[in-house]
């Protein structure tokens, strides 16, 4: 290959990653945690962690909205699954207006319910891992518009900056093979690599997908050209959802029992029963919709949703079988599905989705480590000058954007236990926390000297990610070395990538805070004879 294009993707490889690297180091390692948003929730909330799912747990719910929604316009019960295990009941009131089928962000109410006992549960107010899931692809307090294009543009950066890697390094497989420990900067050339190759088809797809989710806004003009600018008509063809109108609720009626239409349905499909929604409770023609759980594959889910039963809510008679299908698509639309599925990972199993978070890990690994080598570089040529304000700069914002991500994260998550549970303005208080402490860390880097700086922050977020276990041991009853931790799974998982990290970040600080020692062979001594006769 032409050592000249070699060299020009040296120079763009190096500028598009640095330019917005900073940012980068924020989205992947946001990502990498949305993987386990869901269970990052449930750990920071800890009142839902006593609910146990029983034969009892519909009619509970059932019994319960009876109780404190018998006049709503329309019922919803999440039932538990592997990933949350209490029950989730939210109800149109009244006189608000019914949202469209499957859309629409007017939800009304909603509270959890103890699946084993039908106790109404009311966890401590916290966006959870939803925090992190957001910020990923709309940051915070910045309008969601100009945030998604930022957001965009980095990634457009990250995906140039990949592609110039591979063509860069002409040894790239060969070198993924080299570590060369204590060896300064080549130690980062090495890292930097190695992160890099390990997962290099996952950072390509990971990187091209997140593009691809919002092919809509980045390049409109096609879908503007052949809907004369109507994008909902768009949207409404390419992704059809139900208009079905509630007909008229009618006089005041009993409602049948739930337990024998779920377990009917639940028959039928041989599926545990996941969703009940009923229109018009305690009216004649209430109707009830019982779903099943949906297989979700890397294509995409079926037409039609989930497998349902539709039932006449105050006889029983079954209206309506809904049996989900395959539908025909276009090859593009094909594509479109499985790219954005592999980036939400909607499909995966628990091993598959562990395998993706230690991609994502690789892929933080991959964009730090090219940032310190930009450091480590400039540092080795000018080592007999004073550093720049602008190396400096480039070395806090570093620091930032690394230690100090991983101490807010873990600050964010130490809130989440400290901060009284009924504190106003809760969840925003832990976010707070995760913003003071990534400032901090900032101002840290600028004022600290380099080496020191480095060394402090790694042990803070040891510490820190060390003791979380050991924080919500003090604070839970579900902590690490309870059976609930370990009947949930999640809660264990937690405690125990928290010490995982926790010790990498360690095993890190310990290598850095290891006194350097002077390889250079020295000069050797003269005879003393030949010291004599030249004295």
């Amino acid at each position: 290959m032409n050592g000249s294009l070699r060299q020009s993707m040296a120079w763009l490889h190096t500028w598009s990653g640095l330019l917005l690297g900073w940012l980068l180091v924020a989205v992947f390692v946001t990502g990498t945690s949305a993987y386990y948003r869901e269970e990052i929730s449930l750990w920071m909330e800890p009142e839902l962690h006593q609910s146990v799912r029983s034969d009892d747990t519909v009619d509970l719910a059932w019994q319960t909205l009876g109780r404190i929604a018998a006049d709503a316009r329309s019922w919803d019960i999440s039932l538990p699954d592997a990933r949350n295990p209490a029950v989730q009941l939210r109800w149109q009131p009244a006189g608000e207006e019914q949202p469209r089928q499957g859309g629409g962000r007017n939800r009304g109410e909603q509270v959890w319910m103890d699946a084993g006992s039908g106790e109404v549960l009311t966890p401590r107010e916290t966006r959870g891992g939803h925090f992190l899931y957001r910020f990923h692809f709309e940051l915070y307090g910045v309008p969601r518009l100009w945030a998604r294009w930022l957001i965009c543009i980095a990634t457009m950066f990250m995906l140039v900056a990949i592609i110039s890697g591979v063509i860069t390094h002409k040894k790239l497989f060969k070198d993924f093979f080299t570590f060369r420990p204590g060896k300064g900067q080549r130690s980062w050339l090495d890292a930097h690599n190695a992160s890099a190759v390990l997962a290099l088809p996952f950072h390509f797809m990971i990187t091209y997908s997140g593009l691809l989710l919002f092919m809509v806004m980045l390049m409109p003009w096609g879908i503007d050209a052949a809907y004369d600018g109507d994008r909902r008509a768009f949207f409404d063809e390419a992704f059809p959802r139900s208009t079905e109108t509630p007909g008229p609720a009618g006089g005041p009626a009993d409602m049948v029992a739930i337990g024998p239409l779920a377990a009917a349905t639940a028959a039928r499909f041989e599926r545990p029963v996941s969703r009940i929604e009923v229109q018009h409770p305690n009216r004649e023609n209430a109707r009830i919709r019982i779903s099943v759980e949906q297989d979700v594959t890397i294509s995409g889910r079926r037409r039609g949703g989930s497998p349902t039963q539709v039932f006449q809510g105050s006889s029983g008679g079954l209206l309506e079988t809904i049996e989900p299908r395959e539908a025909p698509a276009p090859l593009m639309g094909k594509v479109y599905n499985v790219m954005t599925n592999l980036h939400l990972v909607r499909f995966a199993d628990p091993v598959v989705r562990l395998l993706f978070f230690f991609s994502g890990l690789a892929g933080s690994a991959m964009v730090a480590t090219g940032m310190l080598l930009w450091v480590s570089k400039r540092t080795q040529q000018l080592r007999r000058q004073q550093p720049g304000a602008a190396l400096k700069l480039v070395n806090g914002l570093n620091m930032a954007s690394i230690t100090g991500l991983l101490a807010a994260i873990g600050a964010y998550f130490a809130a989440n236990r400290l901060l009284p549970p009924a504190l106003a303005e809760r969840s925003s208080w832990e976010i707070r926390v995760f913003f003071l402490v990534w400032l901090a860390s900032l101002v840290h880097g600028l004022l600290r000297p380099h080496r020191r700086g480095w060394i402090e922050q790694l042990a803070v977020i040891t510490v820190l990610w060390l003791a979380l276990p050991f924080v919500d041991m003090a604070t839970t009853n579900s902590h690490l070395f309870s059976a609930a931790a370990w009947r949930l799974g999640a809660l264990a998982g937690f405690d125990l990538i928290c010490l995982l990290l926790g010790a990498l970040w360690g095993y890190t600080l310990w290598r850095v805070a290891k006194p350097k020692q002077d390889k250079r062979k020295p000069a050797r001594a003269r005879e003393p004879a030949l010291a004599e006769g030249n004295a």
